[in-house]
């Protein structure tokens, strides 16, 4: 890709966060001005009610913040996780993040009064990191090293673990069944800025590293070998891209739940459109990332207001249609 398309792609990226932000702000069961709106966070004189400045200020922009955090960590997690392991379908939740996540967000649920909901972030994020720690460890069982496909499939074996034991808890406290499936279906409701402080260290750490390593993904998609022989890593470049990733994921998943689709398709649709560059696949992943999710979680507000509709049905409803369009066209190109 040249200098002058990756700088058009990159307009357009931050082009559709602020649109998806702006229209994030402005619309809801109380549809404002957008021009007002604008006016408003910049601080100069709006035409807003003081109760309709409050409404964006204290109450919409924490959750379009967190969506554009969520959905831009997502995507770049997945853009990452796709270069490592070599494979355009990878998904955030592969070594077991989103199995581990559920079992402590439901622990946290069942085991606190009142659904604990302050306890349900951090159950979840350490939930998360404990099942990729997990997943690393048993990667290696009976051999001196691990490869992607031992991962993946260690990954499989915890993930299917976490899950039973999350059935179990779920059976063994049934009252709670309807709070931890509105976990799992994903949420971003949010009363503040406290869920986006809590996901905001880990996604810059997580990003930071992911973008600074864009060219090393791009030595690793020719091989391992090639790659060496170029004077790189494969092995340690390749474990902190995965720590850096699912630390990212552990974030995301602890404030929102769980949100499929956002993983997959953004950074493959991004490969599709834009090039094959990971210099270019993993920031437009994260610009294309958070203004999808921002814009599905505007659906999920409109679509049944004033009443919400889970983002992770959001996502879905439009995600598995559109991955289905995106595998048939691939297969036909390849034919």
């Amino acid at each position: 890709m040249t200098r002058k398309l990756r700088a058009r792609w990159l307009a357009a990226g931050i082009g559709a966060v602020l649109v998806a932000a702006v229209a994030g702000l402005a619309l809801g069961p109380l549809r404002l001005p957008p021009v007002g709106v604008a006016l408003e966070l910049l601080h100069l004189h709006s035409g807003l009610s003081p109760r309709e400045a409050a409404i964006v200020t204290e109450l919409r922009l924490p959750r379009v913040v967190l969506a554009l955090l969520v959905g831009a960590t997502l995507a770049l997690a997945g853009g990452c996780y796709q270069g490592v392991f070599r494979n355009p379908l990878a998904d955030p939740y592969l070594l077991g993040v989103a199995a581990g996540a559920g079992l402590g967000a439901t622990a946290a649920i069942a085991f606190t009064h009142n659904g604990g909901a302050a306890v349900v972030p951090p159950a979840a994020f350490a939930g998360a990191l404990a099942a990729v720690a997990l997943t690393y460890v048993l990667g290696a069982a009976g051999t001196r090293y691990r490869t992607p496909a031992t991962l993946i499939l260690a990954g499989v074996a915890v993930t299917s673990f976490l899950t039973a034991g999350q059935t179990y808890l779920q059976q063994r406290n049934a009252d709670t069944i309807r709070e931890v499936y509105s976990w799992l279906l994903g949420r971003l409701g949010t009363a503040g800025w406290h869920d986006v402080l809590l996901i905001l260290p880990y996604a810059a750490v997580s990003t930071a590293v992911i973008i600074v390593h864009g060219r090393s993904l791009d030595v690793l998609a020719v091989g391992d070998e090639e790659a060496a022989s170029l004077g790189a890593n494969p092995q340690r470049t390749r474990y902190l891209l995965i720590v850096a990733a699912s630390l990212g994921t552990a974030a995301a998943v602890a404030v929102s739940g769980l949100i499929a689709f956002v993983g997959i398709i953004v950074p493959h649709t991004v490969r599709l459109l834009a090039g094959t560059s990971y210099r270019a696949i993993l920031p437009l992943s994260a610009l294309f990332g958070g203004a999808f999710l921002a814009l599905a979680d505007l659906a999920a507000r409109l679509v049944l207001a004033p009443a919400e509709v889970p983002i992770g049905v959001v996502t879905a409803f439009f995600g598995a249609p559109f991955f289905i369009v995106v595998l048939r066209t691939v297969r036909r190109g390849s034919m």
